[in-house]
């Protein structure tokens, strides 16, 4: 949906098909956090005015049982916010009402594969004939089997949101723990949590009550704040799935389509966000946006951008998995020259915040 305004908004016409119900599209549990830049490029969709959501003023980055720890502040960048938290299902009620008003063609319950186009041909289910488009964007679903590079973590993400004994004062937490990296995000009075747990004691963990699964939401997170209550889990598996190659004849790939990231970092939904503003730009200034050298020069300028994020958010699950003492005392060395060169903490907050160009 994001794709097809964007799009709009540059002067070319494109058409939504989704394999599922248009209602259940809306029924999606997660939570996002957005970064600035995000915001932005939502802003320019139209769709940011909206919607209400609870923006991360600092971000405290530390590791449990070891030394060192790392802040970052929107106001040494002169933000208001270095990103925002929000229901999936709020962006993409907002996304919805503004396909609608830009009258954008929305085909629900019609799955496009891969193999169903060829020079962006479109077999439409129980219809006779094709339909053909310059480009066919594959902006939803995965990376799927034998299509690009597998890394499984071993591990699935564990979401609720929790109930806190005192204010969050708009401070998300990412803490490195030797089962996984924990992470809390500030929601409204609330804070939302992605618990990463080893698929070993995964069946363990789902079978806790909610008493029990504070009590280790506690024990992994410390004491800095206390856990009052909690929602209902969803779970889900991580790992790193990408296409070396995200284009192809009349085809293009974006988003999790594309690239499908560890939740750690907060990186994935951005990462899509940035590859349809340079989509939609350069789709905008060619007479066929689906020509070979459109997509080439779209792949070339997104090229640095998905590494570093891919890179990054890898190398933060192998840097922090150990609890090695050795490892341990290093990585606490690293937090704290972070937190003390502020020209370097500047330069992580901007490339997490606008990509690998610092955009804008």
């Amino acid at each position: 949906m994001a794709l097809a305004l964007a799009l709009k908004l540059h002067g070319v016409t494109a058409e939504i098909f989704e394999a599922r119900e248009r209602a259940a599209v809306r029924r999606d549990p997660r939570v996002l956090a957005l970064s600035d830049g995000a915001r932005q490029i939502l802003d320019w969709l139209g769709v940011w005015s909206g919607l209400s959501a609870t923006p991360m003023e600092t971000i405290h980055i530390s590791q449990r049982g070891g030394l060192g720890r790392t802040l970052l502040r929107a106001a040494e960048l002169d933000l208001k916010a270095l990103g925002w938290v929000l229901p999936a299902g709020d962006l993409i009620a907002a996304l919805d009402a503004a396909v609608s008003a830009a009258e954008i063609v929305y085909r629900e319950g019609m799955r496009v594969d891969a193999g169903d186009t060829g020079s962006a041909r479109v077999a439409l289910p129980g219809a006779a004939g094709d339909m053909n488009f310059s480009l066919t964007a594959f902006a939803e679903g995965r990376v799927e089997p034998g299509a690009g590079t597998l890394r499984d973590y071993g591990q699935h993400a564990v979401l609720c949101n929790v109930s806190i004994a005192a204010p969050h004062r708009n401070v998300a937490w990412e803490r490195f723990t030797g089962e996984g990296p924990v992470a809390l995000l500030p929601l409204g009075r609330d804070y939302s949590v992605v618990l990463t747990c080893d698929d070993k004691i995964l069946d363990e963990v789902k079978a806790l009550d909610d008493k029990a699964f504070l009590a280790l939401l506690q024990q992994r997170f410390g004491t800095r704040h206390r856990f009052t209550a909690a929602t209902p889990r969803v779970v889900y598996p991580l790992g790193l799935r990408y296409r070396p190659q995200p284009v192809g004849e009349r085809q293009v790939w974006l988003g999790n389509a594309a690239q499908t990231l560890h939740p750690v970092a907060g990186q994935g939904f951005n990462l899509a966000l940035r590859d349809i503003w340079e989509l939609a730009q350069r789709a905008g200034a060619a007479t066929d946006p689906g020509a070979p050298e459109v997509l080439a020069d779209y792949a070339q300028g997104r090229r640095a951008d998905r590494r570093g994020a891919i890179g990054f958010t890898d190398l933060l699950i192998d840097g922090f998995a150990s609890d090695f003492p050795p490892l341990k005392h290093a990585r606490g060395a690293g937090l704290l020259a972070l937190d003390l060169l502020p020209p370097l903490r500047a330069f992580v907050a901007k490339r997490m915040i606008y990509g690998a160009r610092a955009w804008p």
